[in-house]
């Protein structure tokens, strides 16, 4: 079904793969009829490398300075951004820059929070000269692929799942800063990343649909980190047998793989695409060269996929339906015993084994929503594989969320929105809450299926801390469907005989020509930013200083810690727009006592800063420095002293920057992993002035510690790779730190304290 290819491969003509072996150059020359080229120049081939040498202002392909086409954000990042932005120097919006309203829409969460945030977006889009989506209108990356996608584009965005590369659009999902950086004229900047292909072959059987093959690959290449920071690029005959939406579905999850970016080749279904949508200029034929090569490779057989589950806790936990069904009671024994290192909590007695009804398992809940289930062809699908059925009156209920208004209205038009709302299922307008906790929770000890992007502990918007949770399983919505048909027992789609009517999609865009504001190259620097009262200013960081004192308050070590962890989703992005009241629930699923501590440690920095007593703020430390000069000459008042957390793998999920940021207000000014999860959480800790050492032995320190660390200022400066760092304790036991490849702005940034300081002192 799925192979991992050990070397990297040749593809030649877009159909004959080559493996990267000693007879590679002599296979080549027989496909090809001339002499192999050199690995280098047929690298130049990929569709991504022609991408990202448009969009490269380096001079220099090995080390990438990418400045974006355009830019999008959404309601729980875009204040963050144009605060850093204003506080750093904006002016006005240098690229299209779209600000949605599809996470925090329900405004009666937080008081006037919520919409104090959209007046806020509307009036930037005025005065700084962006384009501005109300609330209800589209999620942020279904209006992306409507009117902002196009061939041979780059599109960065503040959501991790900004992916449009079935629509020929680099596109890549990172925290705030990096954003920042384009609103300034800066640029995009990182080494040139591997590609690796994802060969498709065959067709999906009937009733598989996106979310089937998205979780297949996911399962295939998640733990082993295949395509980590990698772009993923979709090519094979395979391609030609998905529909747009069906190569949309898959595309949105390959940010669940931890891939940097995707692009696939492009044909005259795609081409139709954009005439659907009247951008028919927006359309360009993308495939490879005659000859490419790949730093690796992933075939799939379409064929062979069936419908996938991913069980709880996160989407790489995959198996088939069928799978399940056949082995359910082993299988959920396995689920528990991960779920006993997720969630770490003794108080929580956790099992979906009282699902299993009739030897059959029961779900309360299923959910079609978002970037990756609400699309035209996901809910055509669904309705047709319910209707003249009906979901029933017991615990199960459905609920289902076009991707956007023009989507809906063509649901409408058609009859399927009437169809599903027959069988007692509920339709919503277009919102992110179901996948992110903030919409649709369902009861405690609940199981709920959804066709969205993420199933992370508590993502459902359960809090263990309050002794409650909640489960979350990924599906496809015709599977999704195909449950609700059976009344809330887990059903694959192939198991029911469907006739699907694939009815044609018509977009209609007067809905945004009479909504949606556009003021794209229009700013209006009279205009006056509104401000609600939770809006609130970044607070003054500190520049690095010669040595570091820094306290470890939470130690985690479980295999992953995902950003959903470090910074909850949910009801607490209520305050997202207020640094230090969204920083009260740092790691307050994961650690409780971690605010406090973090705080405690940071009433001594504060003192060192205002010129205040250090050691009557934070007395615990006159030990830790009297033991330092035992050997070393430091002065306290010279001396940055700040906490720290210790993880093993950092930074999975989401691209949204308060998951550093929390940390950095709170006094944060260092994490130590063995590694990061993801680009992005590693490039928000360094835009926040944070340390992201990496140490990959086990740890000789423990929570609680003190950890001294020696020259940092100058190892960051003078680009050195190993960092003498010591535990403060009866004696100081010495270990060594890295801090990974940076670039010189990146020194620069740790070096000055912040983004923001860096971007004062270029003005």
């Amino acid at each position: 079904m799925i192979k991992l290819y050990d070397n990297g491969v040749y593809l030649v003509h877009g159909t004959d793969i080559i493996e990267d072996t000693a007879e590679a150059a002599k296979e080549l020359q027989a496909k090809t009829g001339n002499a192999a080229p050199a690995k280098e120049e047929a690298a130049k081939g990929t569709m991504a490398y022609r991408i990202l040498e448009a969009h490269n202002t380096s001079g220099n392909m090995e080390n990438l300075q990418i400045k974006f086409d355009k830019l999008t954000s959404h309601d729980i990042t875009f204040v963050g951004i144009i605060q850093t932005a204003r506080a750093s120097g904006l002016e006005k919006f240098p690229v299209p820059y779209v600000l949605t309203n599809c996470h925090n829409s329900l405004c009666a969460v937080g008081g006037t929070i919520n919409e104090d945030d959209h007046m806020f977006g509307l009036s930037c889009a005025k005065k700084y000269g962006g384009m501005y989506v109300p609330p209800h209108q589209a999620v942020i990356h279904q209006f992306a692929r409507e009117m902002l996608a196009g061939g041979g584009k780059m599109i960065l965005g503040s959501d991790s799942h900004t992916r449009y590369g079935a629509l020929g659009t680099m596109a890549m999902g990172e925290g705030g800063p990096e954003l920042v950086k384009q609103l300034l004229s800066r640029t995009y900047d990182i080494a040139k990343p591997d590609v690796v292909a994802i060969y498709l072959t065959g067709k999906p059987q009937k009733g598989v649909g996106p979310q089937d093959v998205a979780l297949a690959i996911i399962g295939a290449v998640f733990q082993n980190g295949y395509v980590k920071n990698k772009v993923m690029e979709f090519v094979g005959p395979g391609v030609a047998n998905l529909s747009a939406d069906f190569r949309i579905g898959v595309d949105v999850m390959t940010t669940e793989t931890t891939c940097l970016s995707s692009i696939w080749t492009t044909d005259e279904q795609i081409r139709e695409f954009y005439e659907i949508h009247k951008r028919p200029e927006e359309y360009q034929e993308l495939k490879p060269e005659a000859v490419a090569y790949y730093d690796g490779m992933v075939t799939v057989d379409l064929s062979e996929i069936k419908p996938m589950i991913a069980m709880p806790f996160h989407p790489s936990n995959v198996y088939t339906i069928e799978e399940l069904n056949a082995n359910l009671m082993d299988i959920l024994d396995d689920v528990e015993k991960k779920a006993a290192i997720s969630l770490d909590n003794n108080a929580i007695q956790y099992t979906l084994k009282d699902k299993v009804r009739h030897g059959k398992l029961y779900v309360e809940q299923g959910v079609i929503a978002g970037c990756a289930g609400g699309g035209f062809e996901n809910v055509c699908d669904a309705a047709d594989i319910l209707r003249g059925k009906n979901i029933g009156a017991d615990e199960f209920s459905l609920s289902v969320y076009p991707s956007s208004q023009p989507v809906f209205m063509e649901l409408v038009k058609n009859g399927a929105i009437a169809d599903l709302m027959a069988t007692g299922a509920t339709v919503r307008s277009a919102f992110c809450g179901p996948c992110f906790g903030a919409g649709d929770v369902p009861p405690n000890n609940g199981l709920s299926i959804r066709h969205s992007t993420r199933n992370f502990p508590n993502r459902e918007g359960s809090k263990v801390t309050n002794g409650q949770i909640a489960s979350v399983a990924l599906m496809d919505a015709r599977s999704i469907a195909a449950t609700a048909a059976n009344q809330g027992y887990l059903t694959a789609a192939t198991d029911i005989d469907v006739d699907y009517q694939k009815p044609k999609y018509f977009f209609d865009s007067t809905i945004y020509e009479n909504r949606v504001y556009d003021g794209v190259g229009k700013a209006d620097p009279s205009v006056e930013i509104k401000f609600g009262p939770n809006i609130k200013d970044w607070p003054e960081m500190s520049a690095l200083t010669d040595n570091m004192v820094l306290k470890v308050v939470s130690e985690i070590h479980d295999p992953v810690t995902t950003t959903d962890e470090l910074i909850p989703s949910g009801e607490t992005s209520s305050f997202r727009s207020n640094p230090l009241g969204l920083a009260e629930f740092t790691l307050s699923r994961k650690d409780p006592e971690y605010v406090g501590k973090a705080k405690a440690v940071q009433l001594g920095e504060k003192a060192r800063i205002a010129g205040e007593d250090i050691y009557a703020a934070l007395p615990e430390v006159q030990d830790v420095f009297a033991k330092i000069n035992e050997k070393f000459t430091v002065d306290p008042k010279e001396t940055q002293i700040g906490s720290m957390i210790y993880a093993v793998k950092p930074g999975d999920g989401s691209a949204r920057e308060q998951a550093a940021s929390c940390q950095k207000v709170l006094g944060g000014f260092a994490n130590i992993a063995k590694e990061y999860a993801t680009k992005r959480y590693r490039s928000n800790l360094i835009n926040w002035g944070m340390l992201p050492f990496l140490y990959p032995d086990e740890i000789p320190f423990q929570n609680g510690d003190y950890i001294f660390v020696k020259d940092i200022k100058k190892a960051v400066e003078h680009k050195e790779d190993v960092i003498k760092a010591y535990v403060v304790g009866d004696d100081l036991k010495e270990f060594e730190l890295r801090l990974g490849d940076l670039t010189e702005d990146e020194r620069e940034i740790i070096s000055r304290g912040c983004l923001i300081n860096y971007y004062r002192a270029h003005m």
